[in-house]
């Protein structure tokens, strides 16, 4: 049984220590903001923190983070606080989305390296790819959440996620629980 923290909480897996942490977060915990990209650990859409550094988690097995401390996209801010999601939301960075979560977690740990980062920094810190070209506005929208976080800027709130998963479905009834057929 291999255990570690996620997201504050004490976890024990009983998979194979060999499992990738990407699996273990995903299949087993159910944190799903971290995504499959490549399993190569070239795109960086599963980057995660470990102890303080961007670690892409299809590359480290649940046996090497034994002990270790982790930290995903849902613990970030569960209301959309931080800075790094409220600047995001304010320059319109996501496009799809799919990379954004480990963008902002690997933004994550260089801000709290250095709240005002050079574009060489960001440049070498942010390595995630993006097929939707983000580029532009990604170092626009971490330095501008280093002001947030020195007190220098202020932005207004990113809309929280707010709608209720009952009326999720009645919006959109493919999100509903299936209607089992008429019995005959």
């Amino acid at each position: 049984m291999t255990r570690f923290t996620v997201n504050d909480r004490p976890v024990q897996y009983r998979m194979d220590p060999d499992t990738p942490l990407l699996w273990a977060l995903r299949d087993a915990s159910n944190l799903t903001g971290t995504k499959y990209g490549c399993g190569t650990g070239d795109c960086g859409a599963c980057t995660v923190d470990i102890d303080g550094e961007a670690i892409r988690s299809c590359q480290v097995t649940i046996g090497k983070t034994e002990g270790r401390f982790v930290t995903t996209i849902e613990a970030l801010s569960p209301d959309r606080g931080h800075p790094l999601q409220q600047a995001f939301a304010a320059d319109n960075v996501s496009q799809c989305g799919y990379c954004v979560p480990g963008v902002i977690m690997a933004a994550s740990v260089l801000l709290r390296r250095t709240s005002n980062p050079s574009d060489e920094q960001i440049d070498a810190a942010i390595t995630n790819i993006c097929r939707c070209g983000i580029y532009p506005r990604l170092r626009g929208a971490i330095q501008r959440a280093g002001r947030i976080m020195r007190g220098e800027e202020r932005v207004a709130a990113a809309p929280p996620p707010g709608i209720a998963p009952e009326e999720a479905a009645r919006t959109v009834p493919a999100l509903g629980r299936p209607t089992p057929p008429p019995k005959r």
